[in-house]
């Protein structure tokens, strides 16, 4: 029962127009900065944002399909249960709208409670419960009439950071189970990569690309893709330099590369390239040795994400650095410090107009 989106909200003078295909079993996740039009996209599929053009599950068209007849679940942001209802009644509600009966809704409100969240108590209100519970209730909500279409907005958006893991990895659970398309809306690379099938990348209302989590991250087409999927991205003109070796000229500096066999020694326009932040090496001094690329300039900003820190670098071209938090305090990585950052040729990833992304 496939999903097949290709959608135009306006929005005042801003058309957000996007276009998706979501398989049974498949989940795909819209990402985007905020404001980039993916939970705009997302309500239009449930039908409670005006759009034109077509929103179809199994072949047949819902743009004109209310809400409560399209067969499609919804979790929302911040849960959005209804505050003066028990939790119960919260889950029961989707089947009461659909014309079932109340003992049969809350029996069957009941068991996707015991599966989903069994340590909340069916009688208590939305607002005694914490972020996770409460996400855990609309999950339970968004299910509960076994829909044909799961739609998920931002999730995690209400549940601290302790109480996410086990959330993601019920979710995970979840999404494997359910049968037909599913769709994420998030902004978090975490989220994205560990339950989403595809990626449907929006910036500023447009799909500026789509593809698996390893598609993107081998040949991100936007450098906002290139950060979400962890990896540095240069555009700019390869020229050819000593026997197998080029340089990049990108990003108001230059990078020396491995020449890919294949080409002719020419420069060549518009030639993209990727660089793993962990494959860059940070130092106090100015190193000696073998990198071929050697950088200098200031740290713009440190950002921790459990035992990993990413350093965003003043750097020609900008680089962002990866290291364990152990080697920031070792070398007292600050924002403000001059340093030096360095990386062998061989790990920088070409992408030549035309071709698949080199491997070397």
């Amino acid at each position: 029962m496939p999903l097949n989106v290709d959608i135009e909200i306006q929005l005042g003078d801003r058309t957000i127009a996007v276009s998706f295909d979501v398989a049974d079993g498949e989940t795909v996740a819209l990402v985007g900065r905020n404001g980039a039009g993916k939970t705009t996209a997302l309500e239009a599929v449930a039908g409670i944002a005006d759009a034109t053009g077509r929103v179809a599950l199994d072949g047949r068209s819902l743009i004109d399909v209310p809400p409560e007849r399209r067969g499609i679940g919804v979790a929302f942001q911040d849960a959005l249960l209804f505050p003066k209802l028990s939790v119960l009644e919260n889950v029961a509600f989707p089947l009461r709208a659909a014309g079932a009966g109340r003992d049969g809704a809350r029996a069957r409100a009941l068991a996707v409670l015991r599966d989903l969240a069994p340590a909340v108590d069916p009688n208590a209100r939305p607002a005694t419960l914490s972020g996770g519970e409460r996400q855990r209730v609309a999950l339970a909500r968004a299910l509960a009439a076994e829909p044909k279409l799961l739609l998920l907005d931002e999730p995690f958006a209400a549940v601290d950071a302790e109480g996410k893991p086990e959330l993601r990895t019920l979710l995970r659970r979840t999404l494997a189970t359910f049968d037909g398309p599913r769709v994420l809306v998030t902004h978090d690379p975490v989220e994205a990569m560990t339950l989403a099938d595809r990626l449907v990348l929006l910036e500023d209302g447009r799909v500026t690309q789509t593809g698996t989590p390893d598609q993107v991250r081998n040949a991100p087409a936007t450098r906002y893709a290139a950060e979400f999927v962890g990896t540095n991205l240069f555009e700019g003109l390869l020229e050819p330099e000593d026997e197998g070796v080029g340089i990049l000229r990108a990003g108001g500096g230059e990078l020396t590369v491995v020449w890919p066999e294949r080409m002719p020694l020419a420069a060549v326009a518009d030639v993209r390239a990727t660089l793993s932040p962990a494959e860059i090496a940070l130092h106090t001094e100015e190193p000696h040795g073998s990198p071929r690329n050697v950088f200098r300039g200031a740290v713009e900003e440190v950002a921790t994400v459990g035992g990993r820190a990413r350093i965003r670098l003043r750097t020609a071209p900008p680089l962002v650095a990866e290291l364990t938090t152990g080697s920031v305090d070792r070398l007292g990585i600050v924002p403000g410090r001059d340093v030096w950052a360095s990386c062998k040729a061989v790990e920088i990833r070409l992408m030549v107009p035309g071709e698949e992304p080199d491997t070397l």
